[in-house]
């Protein structure tokens, strides 16, 4: 049984990966919605940051919620329904004068996010085999894709039609709903042998008289407190980039987004390289690295024109994006009782408190300028690094024992 999970499956992991970037597309287009709605609207910074907040409250917080139905009770129906729901609110909110109902349905979009995200990972740990850190960053390359993807759909279509054209944004959650739905019957297959093998692998522990994979709460908060801080740098530079760029470096709303996209794009190669790296030598050394160098980026990124500003921004996306299936990954080996719930924090709640400081960070915009939230990131990943130096030194080894005798 245990050659049934000897490797990773590319075929669904692709597949997994596409859809992920799908689903992350209603993620990644609320922040570059946001120098539209404003300059249509006259709506303050305070009032977009809400924007943010209400894609973070039903998308990312609540994330947990549904890894715990998950736990319970296993979904995947949730998939395509989560993009229908993520795709129709977001495509009527440049349909809507009122900052108010665009709250309301970028809230419903979040909640489509959401639903997708537990099982989406769930699935994708299964598909990974025991490569997990490497079939991870395939997965969460595919969010990063998604993110970069929004702002670039969104210049496409808002920047020469209007607000109006928000409708086509439903376009791909459709797609998105059809490719999981056709993928539901070989999901089901890959979750019974993952079930089947982890009956196998419960057999060898008994007969090798080892212990049983046990919860690590304590490790596991730690981390999520690390996943938190990159995530409050990570929704501000989502947040205020496009709005610096055109506010203070007085650019073009076109160079604010490709700025963006430069951001999330070095992301995705870096999450690709950071899996191997992981499974490689270790995850905490990488968490490491990149939480000492977050700050020195941001203090370059501050510290010139947008070209600069543009190239620390492809390097910090590099290094911080890039430890986003890592921390996954990790979670999931914290707590390998409880998958969902794993997931649902370290890619739900941990960084749904970045969407929350975001919020507040408008307010500071709206007293200070764009630039002060931005310049207040700086002290953030030094919070972080405090976490990733907490966290035990045994948890490499332990994921590679975990790696041996779990499937997911």
């Amino acid at each position: 049984m245990s050659e049934v999970h000897a490797d990773l499956d590319r075929r669904q992991m692709i597949r997994l990966a596409a859809a992920h970037a799908i689903c992350d597309i209603y993620q990644g287009a609320v922040p570059a919605l946001l120098p539209f709605l404003l300059a249509a609207h006259g709506w303050s910074y305070g009032t977009g940051s809400l924007l943010v907040l209400a894609a973070t409250l039903s998308s990312s917080i609540v994330q947990p919620v549904f890894g715990h139905v998950s736990d319970k009770r296993p979904a995947p129906w949730l998939m395509p329904v989560g993009f229908v729901v993520a795709g129709l609110g977001l495509s009527v909110v440049g349909l809507l004068s009122s900052p108010t109902a665009a709250f309301v349905a970028v809230l419903v979009s979040g909640l489509g996010v959401a639903a997708f995200h537990p099982e989406g990972s769930r699935a994708a740990a299964y598909a990974a085999g025991p490569r997990k850190a490497t079939g991870m960053s395939y997965f969460s390359v595919g969010g990063n894709i998604g993110w970069a993807l929004g702002p670039l759909l969104v210049t496409a279509t808002v920047l020469p039609f209007g607000l109006g054209a928000t409708v086509l944004l439903a376009l791909p959650a459709l797609a998105g709903a059809v490719l999981t739905s056709l993928e539901l019957p070989r999901l089901r297959l890959a979750r019974d042998r993952a079930t089947a093998a982890a009956a196998h692998a419960t057999a060898i522990a008994v007969r090798e008289q080892t212990d049983p994979p046990r919860d690590d709460w304590k490790a596991f908060t730690t981390l999520t407190g690390a996943v938190a801080a990159r995530s409050i740098v990570y929704f501000g530079l989502m947040t205020f980039v496009p709005l610096y760029f055109v506010d203070v470096l007085h650019t073009s709303k076109a160079a604010g987004e490709t700025a963006l996209i430069v951001y999330l794009v070095a992301g995705a190669v870096g999450t690709l390289a950071g899996g191997r790296l992981a499974d490689r030598f270790g995850r905490r050394p990488l968490l490491l690295t990149s939480f000492t160098l977050q700050a020195p980026l941001l203090v370059l990124f501050l510290a010139g024109g947008p070209r600069l500003a543009t190239a620390a921004l492809g390097l910090m996306g590099l290094i911080a994006i890039a430890t986003f299936s890592i921390s996954v990954v990790m979670g999931q080996a914290y707590l390998p009782n409880h998958l969902g719930v794993a997931s649902g924090v370290t890619l739900g709640l941990a960084i749904g408190i970045g969407g929350l400081a975001a919020s507040a960070l408008g307010l500071l915009a709206d007293a200070a300028g764009p630039r002060a939230p931005l310049e207040a990131l700086i002290a953030v990943p030094l919070v972080g690094l405090v976490c990733v130096v907490a966290l035990p030194r045994e948890a490499a080894s332990r994921s590679r024992r975990a790696r041996r005798l779990a499937p997911a």
